[in-house]
């Protein structure tokens, strides 16, 4: 029987999402207890993407099958009892065999958190401590070009030899917030259609660019024509990047 659930984690203290020799990783954690679950018969969980090492997730999905029919409820419970207490099951539901958690996916929103004020030692593993002013209305305006249909080859991993029309991608809609009860606290948000390796963590270090004045806003249109990652900023610190959520 397929199940597909809602999971949520603090990525801190993992080397990401996908499974790694001698590491640990959300996908191992969670695949070991379901073997428990499962008579210690091996099970392969299958999210909707990977998330790099210290990246959070709030509503991260995954699909997998066992050997068993059991109550998704019943299930939720016994897995939240066996996994590590960074790791959260929110919700598990049955699925159609043919449903596949990332074949399947429509749409991604992450968000990345910045505080611009004090250095804040509680939040340092959840916030981007950057610590400065940052220029967020010309941020704001940036984001703006990174809106609708193009190619994103100047955003990938460095040592990413894709080919170009694979790096095409729909940002659906790019935001900035502030935080009204501490204005120093941002908030950028990018709901697209898909999304590369380190893709936001690239765009986001371009936006703190702006921010610093280093970039003109407009700079977005130049980078993107380019299509070469020299050309674009450096790469965000992971600890502020969340997969907030996938829509199918």
């Amino acid at each position: 029987m397929r199940y597909f659930m809602t999971f949520a984690y603090d990525g801190t203290n993992y080397k990401g999402y996908q499974k790694q020799p001698k590491e640990k990783t959300i996908q191992a954690e969670i695949e070991n207890k379901l073997k428990k679950i499962n008579s210690n018969k091996a099970v392969e969980i299958h999210a909707s993407g990977r998330t790099d090492a210290h990246v959070h997730a709030l509503n991260q999905k995954a699909h997998f099958d066992l050997d068993k029919e059991i109550e998704p409820e019943k299930l939720k419970e016994s897995l939240n009892k066996l996994i590590n207490d960074d790791i959260y099951i929110k919700n598990i539901v049955v699925v159609n065999d043919d449903f596949h958690a990332r074949y399947n996916v429509k749409a991604k929103e992450y968000i990345y958190k910045i505080n611009i004020g004090e250095y804040d030692p509680i939040e340092k593993n959840y916030v981007y401590q950057y610590n400065k002013r940052l220029d967020v209305v010309a941020m704001e305006r940036a984001l703006k070009y990174l809106e609708g249909t193009h190619d994103f080859k100047s955003f990938i991993k460095l040592d990413n030899e894709t080919k170009d029309d694979d790096c095409i991608r729909t940002i659906v809609q790019a935001n900035l917030y502030r935080n009204l009860k501490d204005v120093n606290k941002i908030t950028i948000s990018i709901l697209g259609t898909g999304f590369m390796r380190y893709m936001v963590r690239n765009i986001v270090g371009t936006l703190i660019e702006v921010g610093q004045g280093k970039r003109q806003s407009e700079d977005i249109i130049e980078i993107l024509n380019s299509k070469d990652r020299k050309e674009a900023g450096i790469t965000a610190a992971p600890e502020g990047l969340y997969l907030k959520d996938v829509f199918y």
